[in-house]
């Protein structure tokens, strides 16, 4: 028989929580590193350098060919939530129509303009088929780049009519609406779109009862 782990001792940290990768696009992902926007408190989900690194993996924006976590420092982190903030005004302002703050088509520009990330083949021992690894000499601010490459390529184009935000008002996600009927309201059926359901429901039931 397999034997049974143990279970963790009471103090035991809980485990990070996952990132929501549903907006269809790296950087609409990457600016949902920020949650409930709209709120009083709004949720910082890149606290510190080892959270940015767990979303660059999770993102699928660098698995290096030994799985070894990437390097980040405090610097990038401040320079990602910088980053992360000129990229949502920039696709807010394309969602909506409107002109652009200069000082963030700069800043996503010259993110864009860096060396991004190179796709590699790393050939396995047992002489199974290669796999994708992505390889950088610095590998965050490399995926930094790439999303912001993303960014310029989804404002720049006809996109941005396609891009919404969630219907939940206590969520701040934006997605690329790639539906047939162009009609999604919500982030996601898993989240929000449940949520509604539930309150919906709830709602009708309510009613009835005071008929």
């Amino acid at each position: 028989m397999p034997r049974v782990p143990a279970p963790p001792p009471p103090d035991a940290a809980d485990p990070a929580p996952a990132f929501p990768l549903i907006g269809g696009r790296p950087c609409l992902n990457f600016v949902a590193t920020l949650g409930k926007r709209h709120g009083d408190t709004p949720l910082e989900r890149l606290p510190d350098p080892a959270a940015l690194a767990r979303w660059i993996g999770e993102a699928g924006l660098y698995a290096g060919a030994d799985d070894a976590p990437v390097h980040v420092t405090t610097g990038d982190l401040s320079y990602a939530r910088t980053l992360r903030e000129a990229v949502y005004r920039l696709v807010r302002t394309s969602m909506d129509g409107n002109p652009p703050d200069p000082d963030d088509i700069t800043r996503v520009n010259e993110a864009a303009a860096l060396p991004d990330l190179a796709p590699q083949l790393a050939a396995p021992d047992d002489g199974s088929a290669p796999h994708l690894y992505w390889k950088a000499g610095h590998p965050g601010a490399a995926a930094l780049a790439t999303v912001a490459r993303d960014a310029v390529l989804l404002t720049g184009g006809p996109l941005p009519a396609r891009v919404k935000e969630c219907e939940n008002p206590t969520c701040s996600l934006l997605f690329l609406d790639d539906s047939q009927a162009r009609r999604r309201r919500w982030c996601s059926m898993d989240r929000c779109g449940n949520l509604a359901k539930v309150a919906g429901y709830r709602s009708r039931s309510r009613a009835a009862s005071t008929r």
